[in-house]
């Protein structure tokens, strides 16, 4: 039984954020009271209550989650302006994340909370310092992972890179969702079937969707999370995992 689940990806703009509500909103609807986490948010968003982190407002939107200022600080700890890597933006705002004050906020969420979904930021072997990756956040954190893969041309390798990263670091890889960010390009169906199944052969972990390409992706938008649950099949991996 887990009280946390970390989604993570091959890298920037796979699918994290709609896979980490997708998921979130699945859970709560089974009775979990599970809450979104963003440790690090680069390309925040200016408000009237400071640099706003906008994976996160997309997840607490999808899951009809309306905290507090105090809690949504504990949510995303580290929100920085520049579109950039966690290291840089640190570096730029002369403040690194710190692994510590992450797993701080997290614990403080868990004590009104029965679990929390966190969504990294970039890849696995993204630096958040001068020292430490994404990798050892989720290895500090020791949840059971997800990870967030394109379905085209180029994600085999990518994705059984990753895959090889988490099971050498000793981590539980649940399995892998496929997540279309764009619309199919005609004539490449037969890698698109392929690419699932040679990496569940050849990394040897499980294959738990295929995530359809939404356009116009409205948070509010409940048909569109009822073909999400559709398309994750393997959800069920993920509920005996967090214990329901």
């Amino acid at each position: 039984m887990s009280n946390g689940l970390f989604i993570t990806g091959t890298d920037t703009d796979a699918g994290k954020t709609v896979v980490a509500a997708g998921i979130l909103k699945l859970l709560r609807e089974k009775g979990v009271d599970a809450v979104p986490v963003k440790p690090i948010q680069t390309g925040g968003i200016p408000s009237s209550d400071g640099l706003l982190a906008s994976d996160l407002e997309f997840s607490l939107a999808t899951a009809g989650i309306n905290p507090n200022q105090d809690e949504k600080k504990l949510m995303a700890p580290y929100v920085y302006n520049p579109a950039c890597s966690p290291h840089l933006a640190g570096r730029l705002a002369q403040a690194y994340p710190e692994l510590s004050k992450i797993n701080d906020c997290i614990q403080k969420l868990l004590q009104d909370h029965q679990a929390v979904v966190v969504e990294g930021a970039g890849g696995i072997m993204v630096p958040l310092n001068e020292t430490k990756t994404m990798l050892d956040l989720m290895k500090t954190l020791e949840y059971p992972v997800v990870l967030v893969s394109r379905l085209g041309l180029g994600t085999i390798n990518h994705t059984l890179l990753s895959v090889q990263a988490l099971q050498n670091a000793g981590l539980n890889l649940i399995g892998v969702v496929f997540c279309r960010t764009q619309a199919s390009q005609p004539g490449n169906e037969f890698i698109e079937e392929d690419n699932p199944k040679t990496i569940a052969q050849f990394g040897t972990v499980k294959v738990l969707g295929n995530i359809r390409y939404i356009p116009d992706l409205d948070a509010s938008d409940d048909k569109v999370w009822q073909c999400f649950e559709q398309d994750l099949p393997g959800f069920e991996n993920i509920l005996e995992v967090m214990g329901e």
